[in-house]
């Protein structure tokens, strides 16, 4: 037995991680914009004791590829994540809610105020997934002719997040009185105006809503370039990675957690959550047989776009599927972090061109495990008991059918082993984490001085 355990989060893909989930009849093929699909996604999520559902999000429609290829993949309609978690917040009492926002393309006030709402509507269950935004077919649809730099692009999001959290703190936690005797509804010393003048915002504030449950939503990150750790390390209560060994994973473990310290923090204020896409067998052999109807599924033109972002301006059709790729290239400007894992791996697997894509059909370079509940469960053990991961990111290839095994085969063995929880320890998501609640900067600056 063990007293530290893992923290668990559900990421949602609609009809599952797997490019070719929404042919599968385990899937709901409507998912991404049917609400009794998501309402009872969540509630299995609930019912395993996860800490968290995530669904990760970009403000356009993500494909590069040939029209055939496009008529052939199964995600181009889908909800947007706040509203969605706010629907969801009504039917569930105990499961977080994470929702991606960038701070490329949204504003910080705006920003602000919609995850407080987000927080206060599910009492304390919000978390926002901070990002910067590097896909193509976004920055048209606010008028720009290309992303902001790389290293631009991390500069605003260290100070969009400073200006979220200083309007979060707009009031204190005491501030509302609301004594009907007296007639005081609230303490107009306890408001505070940000005033914030920097590089990239002029924000005067205060936020028109008062200090959310939680005091701040937690804060996510999901980037795992040099510019993407030093933003977990100075910002972030959670960080999603992608990573398919376990030494890689342990490096960027210590990596990440050693950036802190020149921010005043300590490692355990932020969870690593490495993404995992378990195909659930009873017997290894039930299994494999899962893995290969799934990749059976794949056509070849949707399997080789999912290679475009690693070799651009490539016509991958006149490859030998069967054979490796002619080369491999240095990681692309500007997804580094992902394009070093999948290059990375096609150099030490020495995979085909189609084992390749099968590979990343599963969960996009994330890490994929075919085996019984045991073995997954050994794996994940490892991860955990070995400096690799607080917890992880499970990503379903296939939504209901994978989550609902999930829940019902693996949760029963990680808490046989004394490593997940059999009740939520809090409300709140912080609480379920096992995360501080933040002081706000106004009040403890006032009881500094």
């Amino acid at each position: 037995m063990t007293q530290r355990k893992l923290r668990l989060g559900a990421f949602i893909m609609a009809t599952g991680h797997h490019i070719a989930a929404w042919r599968h009849p385990g899937s709901q093929v409507d998912s991404g914009t049917n609400i009794d699909h998501y309402i009872a996604v969540a509630r299995t999520a609930e019912r395993g004791l996860f800490d968290q559902v995530f669904v990760a999000d970009s403000p356009g429609v993500q494909f590069k590829g040939d029209a055939e290829a496009f008529s052939r993949q199964g995600r181009v309609s889908y909800f947007e994540p706040v509203t969605l978690w706010a629907a969801l917040s009504a039917v569930t009492r105990h499961i977080g809610f994470v929702a991606t926002a960038s701070t490329t393309y949204e504003d910080p006030f705006l920003l602000a105020r919609k995850f407080a709402s987000l927080d206060h509507l599910s009492k304390g269950r919000a978390a926002w997934n901070v990002v910067t935004t590097s896909a193509d077919n976004v920055h048209g649809n606010f008028g720009q002719d290309r992303h902001p730099d790389p290293a631009l692009r991390y500069e605003r999001a260290h100070e969009f997040v400073d200006v979220v959290k200083g309007l979060w703190d707009s009031f204190e936690d005491d501030a509302f009185v609301r004594d009907a005797a007296s007639g005081v509804y609230f303490d107009p010393a306890k408001l505070h105006t940000l005033n914030h003048v920097g590089k990239h915002f002029r924000v005067l504030g205060p936020l028109n809503l008062e200090r959310s449950p939680q005091g701040h939503p937690v804060i996510v990150q999901a980037g795992s370039s040099e510019d993407g750790k030093e933003l977990a390390a100075a910002t972030a209560e959670a960080i999603f990675t992608a990573w398919t060994s376990l030494a890689e994973a342990q490096a960027f473990y210590r990596d990440v957690k050693g950036r802190m310290a020149k921010f005043g923090r300590r490692p355990e204020q932020l969870l690593v959550l490495p993404g995992i896409s378990p195909v659930i067998g009873r017997t290894q052999a039930e299994a494999e047989g899962k893995w290969a109807q799934l990749q059976s599924l794949i056509h070849p033109s949707v399997g080789l776009n999912t290679l475009l972002p690693f070799w651009p301006g490539e016509d991958l059709r006149k490859w030998n599927l069967d054979a490796p790729p002619p080369y491999i290239p240095e990681p692309p400007k500007g997804i580094n972090s992902r394009a070093h894992v999948v290059l990375e791996l096609a150099r030490r697997e020495r995979y085909t061109v189609r084992q390749l894509y099968e590979y990343l059909a599963g969960a996009r370079g994330h890490w994929v495990v075919v085996g019984t509940p045991e073995m997954i469960a050994d794996r994940m053990q490892e991860w955990f008991e070995n400096g690799a991961a607080d917890g992880f990111n499970v990503m379903p290839p296939v939504l209901p059918e994978s989550l609902d095994s999930f829940v019902d085969l693996v949760i029963p063995e990680l808490q046989r082993r004394g490593l997940f929880r059999t009740a939520y320890e809090g409300t709140t998501l912080r609480e379920n984490l096992g995360l501080e609640r933040p002081a706000n900067r106004f009040a403890s600056a006032r009881k500094a001085a």
